[in-house]
């Protein structure tokens, strides 16, 4: 079936060709481009719209220089179709489109499924982002969309070609934000920058206890507002006082160190600091306690959620997105026999297992955030400022990136927990 992003006119795609069409473009022009914010709807179409062009795209044998600084820009002035939904005129820019579909494709997401993921209802506003701007989880909740300033698309695009060959010669076994995609929406004459990437927490098992970790002790303890919210971000000194520790196996944590010295090491040639290593807890146990007592409570609504379960509908007939029209945590995976616990490799790429033995049943969720803090010269009199008021022995988080490094590495290789007669 030919993609409806083959026609050359930038709404020329929406207009049904065959009677079976029309019926999936009037369920799409619900389901794609509406949203309560017209960022979103702009969003949205501009997803669906460039992918289907894309698609139409034969894929490079490789990758040249100019598609490091190449975009794809489109203008609507959209007076009559789909008032309702989106803005009377709006832009959408994509960077580095081929760039991102090699991305994409090193880091095991079609196209499609990554179009269905974010165009196919609106992702949700994120409550627990900080600092300013948008955080985003689509609706599958699979990816992450951060609103990024002007500087920070520059800096992306600077260390886009360094990054891009360290995907290829890791294979894509990263600790890093996988990066894979970058927009600018222009409505009403401002223009929001976004940046996706894959969700490093799971699209299906709830984090429990969630640790920003940058290796410092000092001014690094969750405030008592933060502390108070639902999923509280402590931080390193919280960590060292909860005694918390990471149970896996000590292969598990050789492979984890090494993926971490290999990006880190990337990081410091690159004069990148100030990130950290966002660990997400889940607590096996305590979901099984929770759906016992809820099993305990009520048998009978139990029983008919199983039934509805059973009962579900098949897939829907192939449209715009392929053969993947779930999104990239894929529609089959409602019939998978997934225990607690228990996750897709393929799609949790940042999940662990507990080690067996281990005291707690545990799945943990470790990656790399905030990567594009360029030690520059905001960087360097923070530190001056900071030396002062701590004294230069302090432990303070604005140092020179291979300070920064191996303080951070060796703060790190200490949260795992060691017990060899249990194999961890």
């Amino acid at each position: 079936m030919a993609s409806p992003g083959a026609s050359s006119s930038p709404l020329s795609f929406l207009a049904p060709k065959t009677k079976t069409k029309k019926k999936h473009f009037v369920q799409q022009k619900v389901e794609v481009f509406r949203a309560s914010d017209p960022i979103l709807s702009v969003l949205m179409w501009g997803v669906n719209h460039s992918i289907n062009d894309l698609v139409q795209v034969p894929v490079p044998v490789m990758l040249l220089p100019d598609d490091f600084k190449a975009n794809t820009k489109i203008k609507v002035n959209n007076h009559l179709f789909n008032k309702e939904n989106l803005p009377g005129h709006f832009k959408f820019k994509e960077y580095c489109p081929q760039v991102f579909r090699n991305l994409r494709e090193r880091f095991g997401i079609e196209d499609l499924d990554y179009q269905a993921s974010l165009a196919r209802s609106p992702p949700v506003k994120d409550g627990d982002g900080h600092g300013v701007g948008l955080l985003l989880t689509s609706y599958d909740r699979t990816l992450k969309l951060k609103q990024i300033s002007s500087e920070e698309v520059e800096d992306m695009h600077n260390i886009l070609s360094e990054y891009h060959q360290h995907i290829v010669t890791c294979h894509g076994s990263t600790l890093l934000p996988q990066f894979l995609a970058m927009y600018r929406v222009t409505v009403e004459s401002e223009d929001t920058y976004l940046i996706v990437m894959r969700n490093m927490f799971s699209h299906r098992l709830n984090v429990h206890r969630k640790y920003d970790l940058k290796g410092s002790l000092v001014s690094r303890e969750a405030s008592l507002k933060e502390k108070e919210k639902e999923l509280p971000t402590y931080k390193d000194v919280d960590f060292r006082n909860n005694m918390q520790k990471v149970y896996v196996s000590e292969e598990e944590k050789e492979r984890i160190m090494d993926k971490l010295n290999r990006d880190v090491e990337f990081l410091v040639h690159l004069r990148i600091m100030d990130y950290s290593l966002l660990l997400g807890i889940h607590d096996v146990g305590r979901v099984e306690e929770e759906e016992m007592e809820e099993e305990s409570y009520d048998d009978y609504d139990s029983e008919e959620e199983e039934e509805e379960e059973n009962s579900l509908t098949p897939a829907p007939a192939v449209g715009s997105y392929g053969t993947s029209p779930e999104g990239i945590a894929g529609y089959m995976n409602s019939f998978k026999p997934l225990g607690p616990g228990e996750f897709d490799p393929y799609v949790d790429v940042y999940a662990i297992q507990s080690a067996v033995g281990a005291p707690q049943r545990e799945v943990y969720f470790m990656g790399l955030i905030d990567v594009l803090t360029h030690y520059d010269t905001k960087k360097k009199a923070a530190h001056a400022a900071k030396t002062v008021k701590h004294g230069s022995g302090a432990e303070i988080s604005t140092v020179h990136p291979e300070q920064y490094a191996k303080r951070f590495r060796e703060f790190i290789a200490k949260i795992f927990a060691y017990d060899r007669s249990n194999g961890y």
